[in-house]
């Protein structure tokens, strides 16, 4: 069954009055439960694909459809509104809020989509024991190694329980015990049905996903299944 598929998808930047091509004709069809690495030199769009398939941007022509509905001509506020519900984001950086307690910054999702705050910490501590980190939650970022900082960014993706998981360059500032480490994690939520969508410019990392496709100057120039493809 197909979750979210592009049709001719063209996005362009202007920059001053010279308009950049960024992806040129992208189609493109992910399962559900489909584990998919997007690789690609710098430039080549595939950060730019990423983002709208997040909602976190509109393309200059072409069409969207995730879950059955069209998302590609959507108002800011319902792709928030999509974004909030359907889609979980993990950063490179993290982009974990200093402040807060891994029990905290794991709800943060939950309390912009008006979760009551007793559904949100149980929910939170759920995800928390999926990522191993029930010994860590009222601990704060800084408090934490960099694989259990990446570990709470993936909880936090989890936690509004999302259609497809997308996933920029995961494992991008780790050393090579916590890359396999990360995953491992998201192998196993591939396993139990989830759908990945992830970019990465390390082969190694790719070859764990279940489809390559390779992008070139904003075109699919490859596609291939590795040897780790589920059926």
């Amino acid at each position: 069954m197909i979750l979210a598929e592009v049709k001719n998808l063209h996005k362009t930047y202007q920059v001053g009055d010279v308009p950049v091509p960024a992806l040129a004709g992208v189609s493109l069809s992910i399962s559900r439960g489909e584990f998919v690495a997007i690789m690609g030199h710098s430039g080549s769009g595939k950060s730019t694909l990423l983002n709208l398939l997040g909602c976190l941007d509109r393309p200059t022509a072409g069409s969207y459809v995730l879950g059955g509905e069209d998302v590609s001509k959507l108002s800011d506020d319902q792709l928030s509104e999509i974004r909030a519900r359907r889609i979980g984001f993990i950063f490179q950086q993290f982009n974990l809020i200093t402040q807060l307690t891994v029990a905290e910054n794991l709800e943060v999702p939950l309390y912009y989509l008006g979760v009551p705050r007793g559904d949100r910490r149980r929910r939170a501590m759920v995800v928390a024991a999926q990522m191993g980190l029930t010994d860590r939650i009222q601990h704060r970022p800084m408090e934490l190694s960099g694989g259990q900082q990446q570990r709470v960014a993936v909880g936090r993706a989890l936690v509004n329980n999302p259609l497809m998981l997308l996933a920029d360059d995961p494992t991008g500032n780790l050393d090579s015990t916590t890359t396999e480490s990360i995953l491992d994690i998201l192998e196993e939520l591939h396993a139990v049905g989830m759908t990945i969508v992830m970019v990465t410019h390390e082969d190694n990392v790719a070859a764990r996903a279940s489809r390559i496709v390779t992008l070139t100057d904003g075109r699919i120039t490859k596609e291939e299944v590795t040897a780790d493809a589920r059926v």
